[in-house]
């Protein structure tokens, strides 16, 4: 195996960690190979916690990613409640907040994200949930009672999912958004929209435009207030205002943070031997040519891939265009590529009907879109995506446009440019 070391450590044991732990044993490295984890728990999905573990249709031995069978069968070393303190890049091993030492001779930071915290929230309540764990999935499924009140803060997608779920086991959301429209730094203000509409139509109590201001805790449950006077009283907030990359292991050893941490197209950070991918992972993306940190579970998956890949000595370059998808309210929504710099949006299908794909445009390249239970449109528009490709905005709004048409038409005009011609 090329280049290949004799020992890997991972710090961290999430879906990143697991996905190159497994990828590691695929292709062939027999070295010494140690999970790090801050949690109690085995490496789990989180995906579910908003969802299927919430409702109670998943338990957590349903969402286990790695068991300690398959770590003692492939000789992985998993230590859990062992957080890391820095890595000793000199020395070619992991620190652990106890005083022990990990020898590695390369190391995989998969560190992920931490929830933000609200300022001027109780810290010691159980009613107020930052749901990021499987603990905190199950405290906020015990608290989920039928003809009960849940208040919300924050109308991005796991706020969204959070609503979808209570309403589904008979609890009336309310969401506060801070921003006019829920998610237009991410799909521009007529998605927000659509967004919102999707909320309210489904009898979520959406409140836009407003800052939370305090909240206070009691015997009778949770009062939230606003900057602009809404008083919303429930049995307990889950707050759900995005979250922070976990850069302190990352800046006690050294390495460059910037909104995460500094990665190339290789996985690799600005310190020989360590690599890092998943949430904390901010990479240079060779595609849309700027840095970006994805906090989805298909990135995990992709980039943990590419991260063991090249920790063993086989270049591969990381240039997923980036989709993820969320479940809410009978929907399937699903969205790929960046956003950034778009200068037009084409709608193919009906908004109102809750069927469509929307483009993102810029200067004619298509760079992102978004659907509504159209996974097979959001599949070519990811190919389309990934080759930069320069299309109709009237061919794309038509319906009677094949999607991958357009991609063989790209393929053959590619074919028949001439070795060195233009």
């Amino acid at each position: 195996m090329p280049d290949s070391p004799s020992s890997v450590a991972v710090v961290g044991a999430g879906q990143t960690a697991a996905v190159a732990a497994r990828t590691l044993r695929r292709r062939g490295f027999t070295g010494s190979l140690t999970i790090l984890g801050d949690e109690a728990h085995t490496p789990y999905q989180r995906p579910p916690l908003s969802k299927e573990l919430l409702d109670g249709s998943q338990e957590p031995a349903d969402v286990e990613l790695l068991s300690a069978q398959w770590c003692r069968d492939n000789d992985v070393e998993l230590r859990l409640g062992a957080p890391a303190r820095r890595i000793d890049t000199a020395g070619r091993a992991v620190e652990l907040e106890d005083g022990s030492r990990i020898r590695a001779d390369r190391v995989l930071l998969a560190t992920g994200a931490r929830a933000r915290r609200l300022p001027g929230a109780p810290e010691d309540d159980d009613r107020i949930i930052y749901l990021r764990g499987l603990d905190d999935a199950l405290r906020l499924r015990g608290l989920l009672r039928p003809g009960g009140r849940l208040v919300i803060v924050g109308a991005g997608f796991v706020g969204s999912e959070v609503a979808s779920t209570a309403l589904a086991r008979g609890v009336t959301p309310v969401v506060i958004e801070q921003a006019d429209v829920p998610l237009a730094h991410v799909l521009g203000t007529e998605m927000g929209r659509f967004c919102a509409d999707l909320q309210r139509s489904q009898g979520v109590e959406l409140h836009t435009g407003e800052t939370v201001s305090s909240i206070r805790t009691g015997a009778d449950g949770v009062v939230v207030r606003t900057d602009g006077g809404l008083t919303v009283a429930g049995d307990a907030v889950v707050v759900a205002v995005g979250a922070q990359p976990n850069t302190d292991v990352a800046r006690a050893s050294g390495l460059s943070v910037s909104n995460g941490v500094l990665v190339d197209e290789h996985c690799r950070t600005s310190v020989e031997g360590v690599y890092a991918a998943g949430d904390v992972a901010n990479h240079h993306h060779p595609l849309f040519d700027r840095w970006l940190r994805v906090e989805h579970f298909d990135n995990a998956n992709k980039q943990a891939m590419a991260a063991a890949k090249n920790l063993l000595g086989r270049p591969v370059v990381y240039d997923d265009p980036h989709w993820f998808w969320s479940d809410q309210f009978g929907l399937n929504l699903q969205h790929c590529g960046d956003v950034h710099g778009w200068d037009r949006l084409v709608v193919r299908g009906s908004v109102a009907d809750r069927d469509f794909i929307a483009f993102y445009l810029a200067d004619g390249v298509l760079r992102a879109a978004f659907a509504a239970d159209r996974g097979s449109d959001v599949y070519a528009a990811k190919e389309l995506i990934a080759r930069k490709a320069v299309l109709d905005p009237r061919r794309l709004a038509d319906e009677d446009t094949d999607l991958m048409e357009l991609m063989d038409e790209l393929t053959e005009a590619a074919e028949a440019v001439p070795a060195g011609g233009n």
